[in-house]
């Protein structure tokens, strides 16, 4: 009965909260109106250019760094899809009627484990790209970190191994020895 009580409890909060969200999300667009037509073209208009721009540099550079660019891409919205899918997996096990304090108890560890994980993952491609990295993709879990840079055929060199390593030391409770970087060659 008292584990009844506190899953009602928090549905009916997250209830309440997905409740305001909708309707800041419905205040916030009602306030604002409709698109202005200049506006519509004025973006439109720069989004073609930007795209001219980078057709253009995709054409100088190659396929190479259009390929590495996938790459990047790929790898992104696979940690993004992996996650989703792990994260309704908790979600299913804690919802379930049998489900013991236990599994409720772990489930929720890891979604908060992953949640931080996401986090830093952003905190540390956000710095790397600070520090000149042309693109990067961090993958964090329980047993390290891997960063995938964009490397040049003869490798990266010490001086940007040591940023990584820095970066990723100075902003996680990991080692240096818990770091795997992956140079994707252009």
């Amino acid at each position: 009965m008292k584990r009844n009580l506190k899953r009602n409890i928090v549905i009916a909060a997250v209830l309440v909260f997905v409740g305001a969200a909708v309707y800041l999300n419905w205040s916030y667009n009602s306030r604002w109106g409709a698109a202005d037509p200049a506006m519509v073209e004025a973006e439109d208009a720069a989004a073609e250019a930007a795209n001219g721009v980078y057709t253009a540099a995709s054409a100088e550079t190659g396929a190479d760094s259009v390929a590495v660019t996938a790459y990047f891409d790929e790898a992104r919205l696979t940690r993004q899809t992996s996650r989703d899918e792990a994260l309704a997996l908790l979600e299913q096990a804690c919802a379930g009627e049998d489900t013991s304090q236990e599994v409720i108890d772990e489930s929720m560890r890891q979604i908060n484990a992953m949640a931080s994980w996401n986090l830093q993952e952003s905190l540390l491609e956000n710095q790397l790209l600070a520090k000149n990295f042309t693109d990067c993709v961090v993958f964090v879990s329980d047993e390290g970190v891997t960063v995938a840079v964009p490397a040049p055929v003869e490798g990266l060199t010490d001086a940007q191994v040591a940023q990584i390593t820095e970066t990723v030391v100075d902003n996680t409770d990991y080692t240096a020895q818990a770091l795997n970087i992956i140079e994707v060659t252009e």
